[in-house]
């Protein structure tokens, strides 16, 4: 089997409301999505999806993608997408670096390898568990009135795991985190997301003020740097986010101790091949981990729900899903869709979903020959 075309696709994905990161100064209305389907001489045909959240969250952006695919085009056509690390090393030939714009090219080759084995790319990753991964909502920076009617509306579909954005203001941080607890109920978790809005001091603070309460923290500083300085000087359990990018990052995490809890980003690790190297270590280490992609329609979802179900049950805290904060559905009705707070893995060979390529508009590129 060879890869024959690569069909590229971009689509504005709006926000039902303004979304905002980092202590309020990083805000979103709309997402850059891009959309990738693999063609083959078998007649299979895959799909990928890369969504950056934003331009300046991460250093990824929708149209780095889109470059990145056509510089990387040319080395991965003619190969087999089922062995996905001959096509993992011909992208990193290509171009070194940029892992978001790997991403969906990986997506596709899993997708594509799964319907030829005829088993869901969980399976062939070969865990598969069955059992429904808990959703986490995600409570943008807001004041504490707010904060309770979004984690109430929350809790009226289901959650019970609950992604809290905080930082910025140290003082305006304790009073949230100390109110949040004052409602959390019993069965519930509560993840404070930093999403590294706190310098060092900043944090030690916060988290100094609030250790009474044995919270867990997300990315409490910039920088795997940033999380050693603090280390000895506080209790809290810490998620490492956003600072976990590479194979190398885990293994430092690890070996050092500097968090408890890993974050696994599809889109900003490069893909599901690399996203199963950062879970080894984890698992090895006794770590456990949150699994997402970074943002995109119902098949960015469906990605992390594969990478989710290879994990064992009790080493996974939880996924997360962007679907319900879109207006615009590519696949609507179709895809693991969030039922009272979880998300279930299709039993569909591969993916298990597709876009309406008629939602996506026409192609912005085509390498190869397309059937």
């Amino acid at each position: 089997m060879k890869i024959t075309a690569i069909t590229v696709y971009q689509v504005d994905l709006p926000l039902a409301q303004p979304y905002w990161l980092s202590g309020g100064r990083l805000k979103f209305e709309t997402l850059d999505s891009t959309f990738v389907r693999v063609d083959t001489d078998a007649g299979i045909t895959g799909w990928g999806e890369g969504c950056p959240w934003g331009h300046t969250y991460l250093p990824a952006h929708g149209p780095g993608i889109r470059a990145g695919i056509g510089t990387m085009a040319g080395f991965v056509l003619g190969l087999d997408p089922r062995r996905h690390l001959a096509v993992e090393r011909a992208m990193d030939l290509a171009l070194p670096g940029h892992l978001y714009a790997k991403s969906p090219i990986d997506m596709a080759c899993w997708d594509i390898a799964g319907q030829a084995a005829g088993l869901p790319i969980a399976d062939l990753m070969g865990g598969g568990s069955r059992t429904p991964a808990p959703v986490a909502s995600s409570v943008g920076a807001r004041d504490i009135d707010e904060t309770r009617k979004l984690v109430e509306s929350y809790r009226a579909r289901g959650y019970r795991l609950h992604s809290v954005k905080v930082g910025g203001d140290v003082a305006r941080d304790i009073g949230r985190v100390r109110d949040m607890e004052t409602i959390r109920q019993a069965g519930e978790a509560v993840l404070y997301d930093v999403n590294r809005a706190w310098s060092r001091q900043q944090a030690l603070r916060v988290m100094t003020a609030t250790r009474d309460l044995d919270v867990m923290f997300e990315q409490p500083g910039e920088t795997l740097d940033d999380l050693a300085a603090i280390r000895a000087r506080h209790s809290a359990p810490v998620s490492a986010d956003e600072c976990l990018v590479t194979l190398q990052d885990a293994t430092r995490i690890a070996r050092d101790g500097l968090a408890e809890v890993m974050n696994i980003k599809l889109n900003r690790v490069g893909g599901l091949t690399k996203a199963a190297r950062i879970r080894d270590i984890a698992l090895a280490h006794g770590i456990h981990c949150f699994v997402m992609a970074t943002g995109g329609s119902v098949l960015a979802d469906t990605e992390a729900m594969h990478l989710a179900a290879s994990f064992p049950d009790d080493s996974l805290l939880g996924v997360w899903a962007c679907q319900d904060m879109l207006t615009l559905d590519v696949a609507p009705g179709r895809g693991p869709r969030c039922v009272d707070g979880h998300l279930r893995m299709s039993q569909t060979p591969g993916l298990g979903v597709h876009p309406d390529q008629d939602r996506l508009g026409p192609p912005v590129a085509t390498y190869g020959n397309r059937p």
